[in-house]
């Protein structure tokens, strides 16, 4: 038996090399003996006889779906639903009062005081549409599209801290290591453009919970959400170095693609597979990104409608790059801003952050209603959990007039691809402190979701260290009266 290349005959050897390289071993036998049994009861063919299938082909659905695409608005931090959606007067008569011990019985407050005071929002509240949705005064352009969405007020999570609320809305878990909601879809039905990536993350990715949010997990890296910026190369390195020619890149391309193809027919390991696309799709996407990320496309009416800036990069520029991958194939798009964590001066803070989001997510709704892509497409919005009813007074740390961190109670809203327009489901107790009607939880989210794209979330599994997972874990079910 030969060392690996590069060594020493004084070097100790790795285990795996040893096992694969020792032909007459007991452990080969062994390793041999059982795979060979895996395939036989599997019906799978021999690894020599494997056929390369694109991992991101289109996949059929388990049944008709509603929607083909996801552009997830992700709010990280939390946005204070009693600024927004949550219109709560009753709370006006409880301002300054300290919240009833009952209340809070056995709830955990990071940041303030148990016995903290009831804040009422100053914030006006409005009626818009035919459907009478009060919306916040923070939301004028959002207000306009009041008729289009679906306003849940009765979301609730199980985290108060950021990192693991972000972990369980994106992954289904507490736990680092599992796929992300998109990596999720991804797998359940691949991709309609094979010249892009099928689950692409724009904006902020600095979020609390880190590239767990959008990471595979346990599923074949295929399905890693891929990060793009909004100006200049959208994936760093994309482009040829100085001296390479699109010819010498597509036949170095062709002798990779040749050696990766030999050792997937050697080896039969799915990543390998992975691999091959990876290479594919970054070759094509060198022809691509360029077109889709010059919004200066659009025409004028388009820009303005959306508030975009082509000099500087923006949130309402990400909008506008989501509904071009949409329109191109994507199939799961998110669009995340961090700085809704508003622990002192909550009202001006979200007052400030509402002016970031407010026209470009109208924006997108219009957009896609007027190229008849809303029915096709489902637009999420919100945070990982909301805010308290009481006021933060923490003068050590500089906060005052802020709202903690709530996961029992906050708003989400939903438009577009089979989701009834101008709805409001759930409602708080007259503080906002506790859902008192429909309460959806994170995981009713998640199966929601896969419903709409066609997809049992109790059927959607990977088999991983001896069980199935899921995206809902062991939860979840379908939030039918928002369901057009």
């Amino acid at each position: 038996m030969n060392p690996p290349p590069n060594s020493t005959s004084h070097v100790r050897l790795a285990r795996r090399y040893f096992l694969g390289e020792c032909g007459v071993g007991l452990g080969s036998m062994a390793l041999g003996a059982l795979l060979g049994n895996d395939r036989q009861a599997s019906g799978a063919p021999p690894a020599s006889k494997q056929k390369l299938v694109h991992p991101n082909a289109p996949k059929a659905a388990h049944f008709k779906p509603r929607a083909k695409h996801v552009i997830f608005l992700f709010m990280a931090g939390g946005p204070s639903q009693l600024e927004l959606f949550d219109h709560k007067p009753e709370l006006q008569k409880y301002d300054g009062q300290q919240v009833p011990s009952e209340v809070i019985e056995g709830f955990d407050l990071p940041f303030i005081e148990r016995d903290a005071a009831l804040m009422a929002s100053p914030v006006r509240y409005y009626q818009h549409g035919e459907s009478g949705t009060k919306v916040s005064e923070m939301l004028p352009h959002v207000a306009s599209i009041a008729d289009e969405i679906a306003i849940v007020k009765s979301i609730h999570t199980d985290a108060f801290n950021h990192a693991p609320a972000q972990l369980l809305l994106h992954t289904g878990h507490l736990q680092l290591g599992k796929p992300s909601m998109g990596s999720w879809v991804t797998y359940g039905l691949g991709s309609e453009s094979q010249d892009l990536p099928a689950y692409v993350v724009l904006g902020n990715t600095a979020v609390s919970g880190g590239s767990s949010t959008f990471n595979c997990g346990f599923l074949p890296t295929m399905y890693q959400g891929v990060p793009f910026r909004s100006q200049g190369s959208p994936v760093l390195f994309v482009e040829n170095p100085d001296g390479v020619d699109d010819r010498l890149q597509r036949d170095t391309l062709d002798v990779i693609r040749r050696l990766n193809n030999d050792r997937l027919n050697a080896v039969g390991d799915p990543e390998i597979a992975s691999r091959i696309s990876a290479y594919e799709m970054a070759f094509r996407l060198q022809a691509r990104a360029p077109e889709l990320m010059d919004l200066s496309r659009e025409t004028p009416e388009t820009l303005a409608m959306y508030g975009v800036d082509l000099e500087k990069p923006s949130f309402a520029n990400q909008c506008l790059l989501a509904r071009r991958m949409v329109e191109r194939g994507v199939r799961f798009v998110e669009v995340s801003l961090v700085g809704w964590d508003h622990h002192a001066n909550v009202v001006d803070n979200v007052r400030e952050y509402s002016q970031i989001v407010d026209q470009a997510c109208a924006a997108l709704v219009k957009d896609l209603k007027q190229r008849g892509m809303l029915d096709e497409t489902l637009i999420i919005w919100g945070g990982e959990f909301g805010r308290t009813p009481m006021v933060e007074n923490n003068p050590a740390l500089g906060r005052r007039r802020g709202r903690d961190h709530h996961p029992n109670a906050f708003a989400m809203w939903f438009a577009g691809g089979g989701i009834r327009p101008g709805v409001s489901i759930g409602k708080t107790d007259d503080m906002g402190y506790h859902v008192v009607e429909d309460p959806v939880h994170i995981h009713d989210v998640q199966a929601t979701v896969l419903h709409l794209l066609g997809m049992d979330h109790e059927q959607l599994t990977f088999r991983y260290q001896g069980r199935d997972f899921r995206l809902t874990d062991v939860g979840g079910r379908v939030v039918s009266k928002i369901l057009a």
